[in-house]
C-alpha cells in the first residue's frame, strides 16, 4: 500500500468541478500519501488529522465524500460518523468510506448501522480505494435508463429517483448513499425482484449478511412494522422487491 501510494505520479491541479474529498486520518504520512494519490486521480482533496479538524473543515467547505479512519486519538471514526449522521443539513448526507484495520463482521455492521456507506480494510491497494470512491460517488448520480419513473409513491412515502430524496408526508427522511442507491435500483424495477448481488453494487459490500443488514436498516425508516414489511419485501432465496402505489 505505502509503496504504491509513494509511486503515484504527480498530476496537474484537478478541475474546479472535480469531486471534493475530505481525508481524516491521524497518521500524517498516510494522510499526505492519500492526498497525493487522489489528487493524481483527479479529485480535489482536503485533509484533517482528527475529528475536530474535520469538523472545522466541514464548517468552511463542502465535500462530496469523507474517507475516514477508525482509530484516531480523541473522537474515533465511529463516534465522528455517528455524530455526523445525527446532525441536520447537507453535511449529514455526505457519503463516508471508512478505513479500518477492524474487518470483523461486527465492526462492519456497527458502521453500517451508524450510516457509513462502505468499508476498506487496511492494508489496502490504492486502486481499490479509487474504485470504491468512484462507486460511492456514482451512486449519487440520477438514473439515466429510459423508462424509469421520476418518482414512486408507497404509503406516506415519495422517493424521487433523480434527486435521490425520500420524503414521508412531505418531510425529508435522512438516508445514506447506500440506501439511496438501493432504493433507486428497487424503484427502477418496482414489483420485480432485485438480487442481493445487484443491490450490493460494486462497492465491495456484497456479502449477503451485510446486504440483509442494510435492507433491515432501510426498513426501519420506511416500514411501520419492519418485521412484517408492506413495501420492501423479501423474495426468499432471490433478493428483494419494492411494492409501490404508483
Amino acid at each position: 500500500m505505502i509503496d504504491a501510494l509513494q509511486n503515484a505520479a504527480p498530476a496537474p491541479a484537478p478541475a474546479d468541478n472535480a469531486a471534493h474529498l475530505l481525508i481524516v486520518d491521524d497518521d500524517r504520512r498516510i494522510r499526505e500519501l492519500l492526498r497525493r494519490y487522489l489528487v493524481a486521480g483527479g479529485y480535489r482533496v482536503t485533509t484533517a488529522g482528527n475529528a475536530a479538524e474535520a469538523t472545522t473543515a466541514m464548517r468552511n467547505m463542502s465535500f462530496d465524500l469523507i474517507v475516514l479512519d477508525v482509530m484516531m486519538p480523541g473522537e474515533d471514526g465511529f463516534s465522528f460518523a455517528s455524530r455526523l449522521r445525527g446532525e441536520t443539513g447537507t453535511a449529514a448526507q455526505i457519503p463516508i468510506l471508512m478505513l479500518t484495520a477492524k474487518t470483523e463482521f461486527e465492526e462492519r455492521v456497527l458502521g453500517f448501522e451508524i450510516g457509513v456507506d462502505d468499508y476498506l480494510g487496511k492494508p489496502f491497494e490504492p486502486r481499490e480505494l479509487s474504485l470504491r470512491i468512484a462507486s460511492i460517488l456514482r451512486r449519487a448520480k440520477p438514473p439515466e435508463e429510459a423508462g424509469i419513473p421520476a418518482q414512486v409513491h408507497f404509503g406516506p412515502f415519495v422517493f424521487d429517483l433523480e434527486r435521490g430524496e425520500l420524503r414521508e408526508n412531505g418531510e425529508l427522511v435522512r438516508i445514506t448513499e447506500r440506501e439511496r442507491e438501493m432504493l433507486r435500483l428497487l424503484a427502477a424495477q418496482t414489483g420485480a425482484t432485485v438480487s442481493r448481488e445487484a443491490l450490493s453494487g460494486t462497492g465491495g459490500a456484497g456479502n449477503e449478511r451485510t446486504i440483509d443488514v442494510q435492507v433491515n436498516r432501510l426498513r426501519r425508516k420506511i416500514e411501520r412494522d419492519p418485521a412484517n414489511p408492506l413495501y420492501l419485501q423479501t423474495a426468499r432465496g432471490a433478493g428483494y422487491r419494492l411494492l409501490v402505489d404508483r
